[in-house]
């Protein structure tokens, strides 16, 4: 029962925010121009302040585990590009492949994922080096498929095509925001007081901001039309990437708080940053916000059926 209370807690707060979002948006409160401007807003500023914080305030040399890392990184890459591939095969609306492919695969590691890890075990350590692994990889490939499947790219040559995405990686906030968290953390570089603070002010609002403008963009009946790929995106996110990984990560001996930060890589929810990449790329926004809501709201219970599995088998 602990664990069904500690994970409704976790996620169904997060889930009720979008709806707030909603329905501030069905009263005229919200409307399109918010959206826009808060999705560019929450991309470009408070997402990469929160990325900055989070790693820059570990010390990334005292824990660092090249394993681990690698571990993550290789676990992200193999699933983007067999989830890439098996869509590009049998998704028939070739207009939802970008959309479909980084929601599927990309988790909210730094915004829920965190969280959840300091839920179970206070001041995370492993939960940095998980974000290390995996984020920047997550950007760069959301960027790469987006770029290659988006509306306005369709009829770009592959070479243009190959050129967008290497600008936009290396214009992409959210890398750039992690490189400098992790150079300030190896440099051991401690930052004034007015300095963290400050930071620590924007970056509390990334994720309400995220959450409220997921909701308010939300078009429920569009959502409704494209409820199969939503269902099959929200399987492969929160099920069957990690029924695949982590039984490889257990025998590979992790355990603990670093098999926890490996299952919130591999099964928590879509990141609402998907939404703001999509919408911004020209993907299917709409699909996007679907399949974020389904898995938040999904997550909520087989989160906590992983939680039991891991505990029962006295791994965590």
């Amino acid at each position: 029962m602990d664990n069904f209370i500690f994970s409704i807690n976790v996620t169904l707060p997060i889930f009720l925010v979008m709806v707030l979002g909603w329905a501030l948006r069905q009263t005229g409160m919200l409307n399109d121009n918010f959206v826009t401007v808060a999705n560019k807003f929450n991309f470009n500023v408070t997402l990469p302040f929160l990325l900055f914080q989070d790693i820059s305030s570990v010390d990334i040399r005292a824990v660092f585990d090249l394993k681990y890392v690698l571990f993550c990184a290789a676990a992200s890459s193999v699933c983007f590009w067999l989830i890439w591939g098996g869509t590009k095969l049998f998704l028939k609306d070739k207009q939802m492949v970008g959309a479909f492919v980084q929601a599927a695969f990309r988790s909210s590691a730094a915004v829920l994922g965190l969280a959840f890890i300091q839920n179970l075990y206070g001041q995370s350590a492993m939960g940095p080096l998980m974000i290390i692994g995996a984020v920047p990889l997550y950007n760069i490939y959301s960027v790469i498929v987006l770029t290659f499947e988006g509306d306005q790219e369709k009829n770009m040559d592959r070479s243009g095509k190959i050129h967008e995405a290497c600008i936009n990686i290396l214009k992409n906030h959210i890398i750039i925001s992690i490189i400098l968290g992790l150079a300030v953390s190896l440099c051991g570089i401690r930052l004034p007081t007015l300095v963290n603070k400050t930071v620590g002010n924007i970056a509390q609002m990334a994720t309400p901001l995220a959450l409220v403008t997921l909701g308010a963009g939300f078009e429920g009946r569009k959502a409704l039309a494209k409820i199969k790929p939503t269902l099959a995106a929200s399987f492969i996110k929160l099920i069957l990437q990690a029924a695949v990984f982590v039984p490889i990560a257990v025998a590979m001996g992790y355990t603990g708080e670093k098999l926890i930060a490996i299952l919130i890589m591999l099964a928590a929810p879509a990141t609402p940053s998907c939404y703001i990449m999509a919408r911004s790329m020209n993907n299917d926004g709409t699909l996007t916000a679907s399949i974020v809501v389904m898995t938040t709201l999904l997550s909520t219970f087989t989160l906590l059926a992983w939680i039991f599995l891991l505990k029962t088998l006295g791994l965590i």
